[in-house]
């Protein structure tokens, strides 16, 4: 059963009351209470000197920023200190937020669904990653947009994924292929085809959960995305990784291998509401700067949005 559709489950993130700028806001409150109160003490007013250089290097660092990304942020922000005259640490904050925006913003690239018809997208991930959810909220999401949508439900080892699809789909209309047990790579190939037949907008694969490090079933992946093209040559037309806040810097690796055996063209990141880790957005991209299609911050259907990089550094630092 999916988390959102649990009623008693809401929390002050999922106030219908609230824009999805305050929702963004409180989901990040554990992230910021790790990372922008921090910054705050540190950017009370001072002299800027090596030791604000280091301090701030542990905090980007301990806020699951990474090694390499907290490197490149200095890096910018000592530039800016030195071409714009800074002599006091309140005037680090701008900077920070300036350089943080600039390497976030490469990320922002909302998904085009357009051309395409359908439109196949390909979700894989880890095992409690939020993969399955992630299906749920995405349909309502191109629902809302008058899209039709049909949904695969390739993750044939896990019972309960093809129940919470079909739960989800008869809630909201949405058809859902599926098969007990069988070939994932079928049931995918049915899917699309059964689109082209009934002239839908958008199909949303799912795909079993997978470690990196299970080189079999990475290959099995790869079987699947071969399958889908296959049955509508140039699909799918995006691969997106969807990835578990809390596991930090986990998602870097997550995205490495994900990208390397499939060439991912989005991600989605989930559940940065419960974490104090979603510094690890600026790792991933000085890492692997795939852009990041989607944010979720709580537990409703319409919790998951575009991601913005002016919205997220605002709230980061609000």
């Amino acid at each position: 059963m999916f988390d959102f559709l649990k009623k008693d489950k809401a929390s002050a993130v999922d106030d219908p009351k609230l824009s999805w700028t305050d929702r963004l806001k409180k989901g990040l409150a554990r992230t910021r209470g790790q990372f922008g109160d921090r910054l705050s003490n540190l950017f009370g007013g001072g002299k800027i000197d090596d030791s604000i250089y280091e301090e701030l290097e542990t905090i980007l660092i301990t806020s699951d920023v990474g090694i390499a990304a907290t490197q490149s942020l200095l890096d910018q922000i000592k530039g800016r200190v030195k071409r714009q005259n800074l002599n006091d640490t309140a005037q680090l904050k701008d900077a920070l937020k300036q350089s943080m925006l600039e390497l976030l913003s490469p990320l922002e690239q909302p998904l085009d669904t357009s051309g395409q018809k359908p439109f196949v997208i390909m979700l894989t991930g880890v095992n409690g990653a939020g993969k399955t959810t992630s299906i749920g909220k995405l349909a309502s999401l191109f629902q809302a947009q008058g899209k039709s949508v049909l949904i695969a439900a390739g993750d044939t080892f896990r019972a309960a994924a093809k129940e919470q699809l079909q739960e989800w789909g008869h809630r909201n209309n949405v058809h859902v292929v599926s098969s007990e047990g069988g070939d994932p790579g079928a049931v995918i190939f049915d899917s699309v085809n059964s689109a082209k037949a009934k002239g839908i907008d958008i199909v949303l694969a799912d795909t079993a959960g997978r470690l990196p490090t299970q080189l079999n079933l990475m290959e099995e992946i790869r079987k699947v995305q071969r399958v889908i093209g296959k049955a509508l040559p140039g699909a799918p037309h995006e691969i997106l990784l969807v990835l578990d806040a809390n596991t930090g810097q986990n998602a870097v690796s997550q995205v490495k291998a994900f990208d390397d055996a499939l060439k991912v063209t989005g991600l989605v990141l989930t559940k940065l509401d419960g974490t104090a880790k979603g510094g690890v957005i600026a790792a991933i991209a000085q890492s692997r700067p795939i852009p990041i299609r989607f944010i979720g911050v709580g537990e409703t259907i319409d919790d998951l949005r575009a991601f913005s990089a002016n919205e997220f550094v605002e709230a980061l630092f609000e």
